[in-house]
């Protein structure tokens, strides 16, 4: 059986919805394996949803009431469990981003959310819902910005981010918030848990990754990939595919320009831009 780790379980409606879980487990004699196979996913999963690092689902949810017989108690706690500040297709991965060691990014259109300025963050946010409120473009840019706390916590995660030049060339904003957030890109390269390369226009062709992905790695439980779109995202936890992206992260890592070289790039676009 699958560890799990112990939770006060009035600490928030994840952590309830986990200890409920457990309860109704353990109740009805079923270990993590037994009951994952009975859900169609793995220990693993049931006790990430057990210890709060994975939201609960709300299909699984309904499956487990179902076997438990609890009308919709399960189902209606998930969806107490799952308001989030985030877009419904980002915010597991929002959860699985606090619980992880390490992330491994590689973003071919834009800078990491995690590495964005407020401005630059503004800029993108308005090119995706260019009719979307005040109101709504300043509660994303928050909430991004609140999730760059991982990268300052004293558990936070290391983060390894490989930007294509293309991000550095479009002028998302303009010239001033880009030479901004280029410099701050610099700044957060020369911290302890900040690695960042540039993946040149040259090298492209023999690192070739299609697409935004990200790569969580836990010091329990095994690791998880995030695949996103301008409108989508989903995760895979299967071995073999997430081995195989790990695999297309290394070939990109090694066509990218090394971290010191990286970073004088990025100096170099930034002075360029303030030039403007």
């Amino acid at each position: 059986m699958t560890e799990t780790r112990r939770l006060d379980p009035y600490d928030s409606p994840r952590a309830f919805y986990g200890a409920e879980l457990r309860r109704l487990r353990e109740k009805a004699g079923l270990s993590q394996t037994r009951l994952g196979e009975m859900v169609f996913c793995s220990a693993a999963y049931i006790a990430h949803f057990e210890s709060c690092i994975r939201l609960p689902q709300e299909e699984i949810s309904k499956m487990l009431d179902d076997i438990f017989e609890t009308g919709e108690h399960l189902q209606r706690l998930c969806r107490l469990a799952r308001r989030s500040k985030h877009a419904d297709y980002f915010a597991d991965a929002a959860e699985l981003e606090k619980e992880a060691v390490r992330l491994y990014q590689h973003e071919p259109m834009v800078v990491p959310g995690l590495l964005q300025t407020a401005d630059y963050a503004r800029a993108v946010i308005r090119s995706t819902m260019p009719f979307a409120g005040e109101e709504v473009v300043e509660g994303h840019v928050q909430a991004r910005l609140e999730r760059q706390r991982l990268l300052r916590a004293p558990e936070g995660p290391e983060l390894w981010a490989i930007v294509h030049e293309t991000a550095l060339r479009v002028p998302l904003g303009g010239p001033t918030t880009m030479a901004a957030q280029l410099r701050h890109i610099v700044d957060l390269g020369q911290a302890d848990r900040v690695l960042v390369q540039v993946l040149p226009f040259a090298g492209a062709a023999d690192g070739f990754l299609n697409g935004a992905a990200k790569i969580m790695t836990f010091a329990e439980g095994p690791p998880v990939v995030y695949l996103e779109g301008t409108h989508s995202g989903y995760l895979l936890d299967d071995p073999a595919l997430v081995a195989r992206y790990r695999a297309s992260y290394d070939l990109v890592r090694a066509a990218a320009l090394s971290p010191t070289a990286s970073l004088a790039m990025l100096a170099s676009v930034a002075e360029d831009y303030g030039r403007r």
